[in-house]
C-alpha cells in the first residue's frame, strides 16, 4: 500500500494529530509493517510567540506545503535505517534537532555556511557567541582544533592518553581552533570573515543515535543546546521542541525520548591546567581543577600519565 495512502487514511481517522506525529511511528514502505503505537498525545508549547521572532524567523529548508520531518527512534539506537532521510537532509543543508548523551542539540553541516547562519537565526543566538562541534572521532578533533597534547618524549604531559578514557562521554573540551574551522562557528554575519579563530568547544557524545548520524557524515556537526526561546532552561521533550521551533524554520527532529536536564561538563584546555568552567553530567576527574580553585602545584604534580 503506498505511503501516501497510509498517511491519508491515518489522518482521516485522527484529524487532531499533526502530520509528523501521525506518521512518525509508521513503517517506511521498504520495511516490514508494524503496529502504530503513538507515544505522545498532541502537545502545545505553553508560550506566546514573540512577534519580533516571527518577523525574523529563518526561511524553511522545505516548501511551505511540506511537513517538517519527525523521526521517532528507540533511545538505544536500534533501527538506524530510520535515520537515513535525516542524514541526507543534513548533507543538503537542513537544520534540525538530534539527541546527545546529555540534552538535545540543534545541528547542521559544518561545511554549510548558510546553514550555520540559519541555525543562529533559529536559536536567536548572539552574533559573537561561538558554537560547538559534535565529532565522531579524535581524527575530527585533530582536524578542526590543535587536538590534545600527546607528549614529546621529553617529559611533556600526554593529555591525549588520559582524555581517551572519558571520550566518547558527557564532556565539552574547549580547544584552540585551526584554520579548518569555519569562522561562522565563532561569529555570525559578514564580519565573520575578519574574525580570528580562537577556541571552540568539541564534543564526542556517547549516544548511539548521535553516533549513528555522525559516522555517516563526512564532517562534524555544528551544534548548540536546545533551550526555551525566552528562558535559560533546556528543553527536554522532543515533541515540545518540534512544536516550538518548527515555526522558526526547523527542518527535522529526531526523537530519542525525553531527556534529563543534565548538560555536559565543560573543561577549558587552553590554560595552564584543564579547568572545569561548568560542572555537568561528566564527573570531575583527578587531573582536572575547578574554576576559581587556588591550585599551587606545577603541571608535573597533576596526576597525568607521563611519557618516559
Amino acid at each position: 500500500m503506498p505511503f501516501e495512502a497510509i498517511a491519508s487514511a491515518f489522518l482521516a481517522a485522527a484529524p487532531s494529530l499533526t502530520f509528523r506525529r501521525s506518521v512518525a511511528g509508521l513503517p517506511l514502505p521498504s520495511q516490514p509493517p508494524s503496529s502504530f503505537l503513538p507515544r505522545h498525545l498532541p502537545v502545545r508549547a505553553l508560550m506566546k510567540r514573540n512577534p519580533k521572532r516571527l518577523k525574523y524567523s529563518a526561511p524553511r529548508f522545505f516548501k511551505k506545503s511540506e511537513a517538517m520531518v519527525y523521526v521517532e527512534m528507540d533511545p538505544l539506537g536500534s533501527e538506524t535505517w530510520r535515520l537515513e532521510p535525516v542524514i541526507e537532509l543534513i548533507k543538503e543543508g537542513a537544520v534540525g534537532v538530534i539527541p546527545t548523551d546529555t540534552v538535545y542539540a540543534i545541528v547542521c553541516d559544518l561545511r554549510s555556511y548558510s546553514s550555520i547562519e540559519r541555525l543562529r537565526r533559529i536559536k536567536d543566538i548572539e552574533n559573537k557567541k561561538p558554537l560547538s562541534i559534535l565529532c565522531h572521532s579524535f581524527q575530527d578533533i585533530d582536524k578542526y582544533t590543535v587536538g590534545f597534547p600527546r607528549g614529546d618524549g621529553r617529559g611533556q604531559t600526554n593529555i591525549f592518553r588520559t582524555v581517551k578514557h572519558c571520550l566518547p562521554g558527557p564532556y565539552t573540551f574547549i580547544l584552540p581552533a585551526t584554520k579548518e574551522l569555519p569562522k561562522q562557528c565563532i561569529k555570525s554575519g559578514r564580519t565573520a570573515r575578519y574574525e580570528s579563530r580562537k577556541h571552540v568547544g568539541v564534543r564526542m557524545p556517547n549516544d548511539s543515535i548521535c553516533q549513528a548520524i555522525l559516522q555517516n557524515l563526512d564532517e562534524p556537526l555544528v551544534s548548540t543546546s536546545v533551550k526555551w526561546p525566552s528562558e535559560d532552561q533546556w528543553m527536554l521533550d522532543p515533541v515540545i521542541i518540534a512544536d516550538t521551533y518548527e515555526p522558526e524554520g526547523l527542518d527535522f527532529v529526531v526523537d530519542g525520548g525525553v531527556r534529563v536536564a543534565d548538560p555536559s561538563t565543560v573543561v577549558d584546555m587552553t590554560g595552564k591546567y584543564p579547568t572545569i568552567i561548568r560542572q555537568g553530567k561528566g564527573p570531575k576527574l583527578e587531573w582536572m581543577i575547578v574554576e576559581g580553585e587556588d591550585y599551587g602545584g606545577g603541571p608535573s604534580e597533576l596526576p597525568f600519565p607521563q611519557v618516559a
